[in-house]
């Protein structure tokens, strides 16, 4: 009977995960040709020839039937990766060679065994590797928490890839392109090296085996059935991460990699065991949505975790409107989903990504991805001011299939801003806007939310508005005193009005002037930090009014609030930076060049061999700091920050600032 499991094949950017998923697609006759054409199929994905969205697929091999989920590489898509690995069986962590960008894998090691999700490592583009195998073992096992074991050693003539020794049966096997590898005499120069790989192996097992330890213990030579039936277990178990290797461009190592999947692979069913989500009532998670083009409608890429589903049953009170399985672009109709299916459902309006799916809408939500936030930002309008209507709906639905996104309206510099992981991010974002949307943008940099507040007190600052008309004539006249307050204090209004020289009525249209003239001071940015006291004033029976009051309040800030030193200030964020120890030094140099200030860094609790460091740095400074941070530590690095206080501006920088507003 065939055994089904969801695998996520994971890496970095450039790795070649794509590349061996055609390979996998291929020696399982899924497909003729290249998958990525089929996979990478959105505009977005050809234009920068990487992978900008989960994309799916399924093959069989053997007695394995699995349903792959192809995640995007770059940094700036990795909530796309987390969302897709609360649904899986297990992922194949795809990385390249390269002892000295181990550590680029840390936060995808660290999900996976914060999910315990079972995982293996392959180790692509062996051929082009410069570092012997075990280094790179040694260099990838820094960045686990659990042990790498190797499955295979490689065979090598000169710099020439030949093939691999399976450390389980010990057998030799030589590589063929378009043909699977032969078995082969062991090379007995490699016995030594051999037999210490294989003692890494086997010693890593028999941790979680007691017979096996003692069989080592007494120098019995352990069964291979026994061995592999270790390797199963410990990997469901994700206790182990079995290590694989080879070229999946020329297919090398990728047969051997799928017949240890065909052995070794955990079950669907029992991921959902270990979950302990093995009724029978039907219970299901969003892992990804889509919008289709020009109006195509919305479908949930769905994990079935219980019972069964069909289409045109109603979950969490929304009707399924049609259901398919997905290799690429390609739909294929369904009538029914059963327990440790992948599938797409249509019309699932209301129902975001992330969701847990039951017929009644009131089972326990199931654990979400951790949910990423933003850092880099643009500032958006569309190309077309007749297209404003429309954009909040497109918005809308773009941070649905996107939920790494963020926009707002900010209430300081009215400025739409989308946020994001990125530089690429965002533009992967405005070109769906653009092709499905047909919402062209214009793009900035986002304004800087500058404040103002004053140095000094005024008192009696003097404000009459009088105004004759044909009628009733206006009159207000009010006398202010204007102090500063300590930083973070806001705005206080108070009155010591006595005698009744300014009815009570007409003191909130005095309170009303003052805060309309503090939304834009002398500078040209709203004001904070600052009391005003109503001390005096006076009225007219007949042609006095809130609004005259008001009218006078204005007048009042205007001729007091010059004679006060108004100063800038600027936002200051406290950013808390993670990145690799030996990078620590570079950064922190980086946010000092940023007029930043170090308030210390200490171990990175739970990432072993990672430093987080906290500063203070200001808002302006921020923009493209995630772009130098990732120059920095090779994309590892990240961050994140919240707003702490408002500072003065340095003078110098304040004109310059001045200047450009005014401009």
């Amino acid at each position: 009977m065939a055994r089904q499991c969801n695998i996520a094949l994971i890496g970095s950017y450039n790795s070649g995960k794509t590349t061996l998923l055609d390979s996998i697609l291929r020696l399982t006759q899924t497909i003729n040709g290249k998958a990525s054409s089929l996979l990478d199929s959105s505009p977005e994905a050809r234009d920068r020839h990487m992978g900008t969205e989960i994309n799916v697929a399924y093959a069989h091999w053997g007695e394995l039937e699995v349903t792959l989920l192809d995640c995007p590489g770059s940094v700036e898509l990795l909530q796309e990766t987390l969302n897709a690995l609360i649904g899986v069986d297990m992922a194949i962590v795809v990385c390249e060679p390269l002892s000295d960008r181990a550590f680029t894998l840390t936060p995808l090691f660290k999900c996976l065994d914060d999910w315990q999700i079972p995982h293996i490592l392959f180790v692509n583009k062996m051929e082009r590797s410069h570092d012997s195998f075990m280094d790179i073992l040694a260099a990838y096992r820094q960045v686990s928490t659990r042990p790498l074991v190797p499955h295979q050693y490689p065979i090598w003539n000169g710099d020439d890839l030949l093939g691999y020794i399976d450390l389980v049966s010990e057998d030799a096997y030589h590589y063929h392109a378009g043909a699977a590898a032969d078995l082969v005499p062991f090379p007995n120069a490699l016995r030594t090296v051999e037999q210490a790989a294989r003692a890494e192996l086997l010693e890593a097992l028999a941790n979680y085996d007691d017979h096996l330890l003692e069989e080592l213990l007494e120098d019995i030579a352990p069964p291979t059935s026994e061995i592999m039936a270790d390797l199963r277990w410990e990997l469901g178990a994700d206790l182990i991460v079995p290590v694989f290797f080879g070229s999946a461009q020329t297919d090398y190592g990728v047969r051997p990699l799928l017949a240890a999947l065909e052995r070794e692979a955990p079950a669907a069913q029992e991921t959902a065991a270990r979950r302990q989500l093995a009724g029978d009532a039907p219970l299901a998670q969003v892992l990804k949505t889509f919008y289709l083009p020009q109006g195509g409608g919305k479908l949930s890429l769905v994990r079935v975790w219980q019972g069964t589903l069909t289409d045109g049953m109603s979950l969490n009170g929304v009707r399924i409107g049609g259901m398919y399985r997905a290799l690429g672009h390609q739909l294929q109709s369904q009538n029914q989903a059963t327990a440790g299916d992948i599938v797409l459902l249509a019309r699932l309006e209301g129902i975001a990504t992330g969701d847990t799916l039951s017929l009644d809408g009131q089972a326990a939500a199931l654990p979400r991805a951790e949910q990423l936030k933003p850092v880099y930002a643009l500032a958006i309008t569309p190309t077309k001011r007749s297209d404003e209507v429309k954009l909040t709906t497109a918005l809308q639905k773009l941070l649905e299939e996107d939920p790494a996104l963020r926009w707002e309206h900010h209430g300081d510099t009215h400025e739409i801003i989308l946020w994001g992981q990125g530089e690429i991010h965002l533009h992967i974002a405005l070109d769906r806007l653009r092709r499905k949307y047909n919402l062209p943008m214009q793009t900035h940099l986002p304004r800087v939310p500058y404040k103002e507040t004053i140095r000094r007190s005024t008192h009696n600052s003097h404000g009459r508005y009088k105004h004759q008309t044909g009628g009733h004539g206006q009159f207000g006249d009010v006398y202010l005193d204007i102090a500063p307050l300590s930083r973070g204090s806001g705005f206080q209004f108070a009155e010591t009005i006595v005698g009744g020289v300014v009815p009570k009525q007409y003191i909130p249209g005095v309170e009303q002037g003052v805060r309309e003239f503090l939304n834009h001071g002398p500078l040209g940015f709203p004001m904070v930090d600052l009391a005003v006291t109503l001390t005096n004033g006076s009225y007219h029976s007949v042609d006095s009014s809130e609004q005259a009051f008001r009218q006078a309040a204005r007048l009042a800030m205007q001729a007091g609030i010059p004679q006060c030193e108004p100063q800038l200030l600027e936002p200051i964020m406290r950013v808390h930076v993670w990145v690799p120890k030996a990078f620590t030094a570079k950064v922190m140099q980086a946010l000092t060049g940023r007029r930043g200030q170090v308030l210390g860094y200490d171990q990175k609790a739970d990432w072993p061999g990672w430093e987080q460091i906290e500063a203070y740095l200001p808002q302006s400074e921020m923009h493209d700091f995630v772009v130098e941070l990732r120059s920095i530590t090779m994309g590892a690095g990240g961050f994140h920050w919240e707003f702490d206080h408002l500072q003065e501006v340095p003078e110098k920088l304040a004109a310059a600032i001045l200047a450009a507003h005014s401009s």
